[in-house]
């Protein structure tokens, strides 16, 4: 099955913050998804590399790399910034960390921390901070709080997908 590079991918607009909680808790489980997927695999498996992909200790190392510009992010937005930060398009931090390097379990233990903590921030927004707008710098189009929450969730889902992928192509089981 092909799936769509993530740079081509276009992102809904979210009408209806009444959703939030949905997705906030689609956040919330991701640490426990890729736990469920990657935990009890071996380090051959967890460090396979494909030509030009990353591996999945990489994917993993990836997401928690991610959770600053996330945080980041909700804040310009809830400071009623014009513009949201832009993003390192060449993800050169998750290239030059060597995460395979690193314990599965540190890991899995920096991103559940992180996304703990942008998950706290999402539900200490008030109602005034989540109808602000900010201008995505990439994809060049308004997103309010509940955009940026499904934007994330959607990455996440990418690279859990690409974890499954490896997993697949390794051992021929879904």
């Amino acid at each position: 099955m092909k799936r769509t590079e993530w740079f081509k991918r276009k992102f809904p607009v979210m009408d209806d913050n009444g959703l939030l909680p949905s997705i906030i808790e689609r956040l919330s489980g991701t640490p426990v998804r890729i736990e469920e997927i990657a935990g009890s695999l071996d380090t051959d498996l967890l460090t396979l590399k494909r030509p030009g992909k990353w591996s999945i200790k990489e994917e993993i190392g990836h997401l928690g790399d991610m959770e600053p510009l996330w945080a980041g992010r909700i804040d310009d937005l809830s400071n009623g910034l014009a513009e949201l930060r832009t993003a390192d398009l060449t993800n050169q931090a998750t290239h030059t960390a060597d995460h395979n390097s690193a314990k599965t379990i540190m890991l899995l233990q920096r991103f559940r921390q992180e996304r703990e903590a942008l998950v706290h921030k999402l539900f200490a927004l008030t109602d005034g901070q989540l109808e602000r707008t900010a201008l995505h710098p990439r994809l060049k189009t308004p997103m309010r709080v509940i955009d940026l929450a499904y934007f994330v969730a959607e990455h996440d889902d990418h690279h859990l997908a690409s974890v499954r992928e490896i997993i697949n192509s390794a051992t021929g089981h879904i």
